[in-house]
């Protein structure tokens, strides 16, 4: 587990603690029945608690972590069944925003906005950004937008609901080599279908897509599940914190 934070240059305290923990727990350096406490955390980290404690309750807020009542905080156990649930509102929400352009000659896509959108994408193609679980909140904005664009706002206010309650699992699919470069080049071809109204092939390009990263966090997450249940068979939980009572 990470055991010191950079005092120079930006960002601030609290979002380098929060990056830091975040990737410790993706990456399982935090297993499942790992204990966690602000005093021993900023100890560890030799800052204060505040930013700890703003770091924690981001994590509770993505589903990475939860409030123990007397041991601080614990990592989230997936629930796969759940998370495939989910995904699978998503993908039928998603797809509805490219079916309901391809269903009505009337409803049309805001071109401006997806345009807008791609400049970022093109650029990343380019330069491609660091693999890591942060990249998470760059492929919401993508898909979000993409729906926005399709007209419904409600169809974005589930998506946006979904996303905050898969974001925990969905972190897993861009800590592996080459997911990030994927994901930017899938974006991009779906979204130039978009623009040259080509739908039928954009919705099957969407559809790929997101079955692709279903099954590599499913297994990535079923992974993690087997090895924290192995460890704790032959261990019992891992405590590395002490109660903060």
């Amino acid at each position: 587990m990470s055991s010191a934070v950079e005092h120079a240059g930006t960002p601030p305290l609290r979002e380098r603690v929060y990056a830091a923990l975040r990737d410790d727990v993706v990456n399982g350096a935090v297993g499942a029945g790992t204990r966690l406490t602000e005093p021993k955390l900023a100890a560890r980290f030799g800052i204060s608690r505040t930013p700890v404690r703003e770091a924690l309750g981001r994590l509770v807020a993505d589903g990475l972590l939860q409030r123990e009542e007397d041991y601080g905080y614990s990592v989230v156990v997936p629930d796969l069944a759940g998370v495939r649930d989910l995904w699978e509102v998503r993908i039928a929400v998603e797809l509805r925003g490219i079916d309901r352009c391809r269903e009505n000659p009337g409803t049309v896509h805001d071109a401006g906005a997806l345009r807008a959108e791609l400049v970022r994408w093109h650029r990343m193609l380019e330069e491609p950004p660091e693999a890591g679980p942060g990249f998470v909140l760059e492929d919401e904005r993508f898909h979000s937008t993409l729906l926005a664009a399709s007209g419904n706002p409600e169809l974005v206010a589930v998506l946006t609901d979904v996303h905050r309650r898969i974001r925990r699992v969905r972190m897993n699919d861009y800590v592996l080599p080459g997911r990030v470069e994927a994901a930017v080049s899938e974006h991009v071809a779906v979204g130039e279908a978009v623009l040259a109204g080509r739908l039928d092939t954009a919705r099957h390009l969407l559809h790929q897509h997101m079955g692709a990263s279903l099954e590599i966090v499913t297994e990535r997450a079923g992974r993690a599940l087997l090895a924290t249940d192995t460890r704790d068979r032959r261990r019992g939980p891992a405590t590395l914190d002490v109660r903060t009572s």
